[in-house]
């Protein structure tokens, strides 16, 4: 690939991760779409991403290839690798010939060697303090990422990572915004209820909301539901 058409890809990879940051967008296919750029862009034979799930669990959300989900799937099963390390360190990490690391990751450098890789480069994908996962290169041959590729990677994994921690907000927020909605329309259905007791039973508004409230607790029932029954005539009280 010539430097200009790496150029071009690489910016348009990046238009596409920005893109995400203000329309609707599927995390794994945004995530595929990384992984399977940065086969071209990096000049390497294979890519994956691991992601900490809601429990803070690693699992591997996209893969190029069986081999770099298998690879992936192996860090997590013996609980060491340059992935898993990526993550837990919130560093980048590099091996550039994975022959050599059963001192460093014993339990997995057997299942290293069967996957056929040579080299590899993992990069966390943090912000400030948040590290959520890690973007995993893989290459055949033996050697380093140049120092060019691994600035390029890394913006990537950023953006990528500042999409997701997006999304997540949005989500966190949507549900927080359901919640709230919910609870202003359950207060409109207490205040006409508050209000029927009142009027059909010549009391006042306090005593109208204590009845309601007293039979919320003697029968262990939510407040609103109560009032909507009393609004739909199905209890009297």
């Amino acid at each position: 690939m010539s430097t200009r058409t790496r150029e071009s890809k690489l910016v348009d990879t990046f238009v596409t991760l920005a893109d995400s940051l203000v329309a609707e967008f599927d995390i794994v296919d945004l995530l595929q779409v990384l992984v399977d750029e940065c086969i071209t862009l990096f000049d390497v034979s294979a890519a994956g991403i691991l992601l900490l799930s809601s429990t803070q669990e690693l699992e591997v959300i996209v893969s190029t290839s069986e081999r770099s989900e298998f690879i992936g799937l192996m860090q997590l099963r013996a609980g060491e690798g340059p992935c898993v390390e990526a993550v837990t360190r919130g560093e980048v990490v590099s091996v550039s010939n994975l022959h050599d690391i059963m001192d460093r990751w014993p339990a997995f450098a057997a299942d290293a060697a069967r996957s056929g890789f040579a080299s590899m480069h993992a990069i966390p994908m943090r912000l400030r303090s948040s590290t959520i996962g890690s973007l995993n290169l893989f290459r055949d041959g033996v050697g380093e990422l140049n120092t060019q590729n691994a600035v390029a990677a890394q913006a990537l994994a950023d953006v990528a990572t500042i999409s997701i921690l997006q999304h997540r907000l949005v989500e966190e927020s949507g549900i927080a915004q359901a919640q709230l909605q919910r609870a202003l329309d359950s207060r409109v259905i207490i205040e006409q209820a508050k209000g029927y007791i009142a009027h059909t039973q010549n009391i006042g508004m306090d005593e109208a909301f204590s009845r309601l409230r007293s039979h919320a607790r003697s029968n262990q029932a939510r407040l609103g539901d109560v009032a909507a029954r009393v609004i739909s005539g199905d209890l009297r009280i």
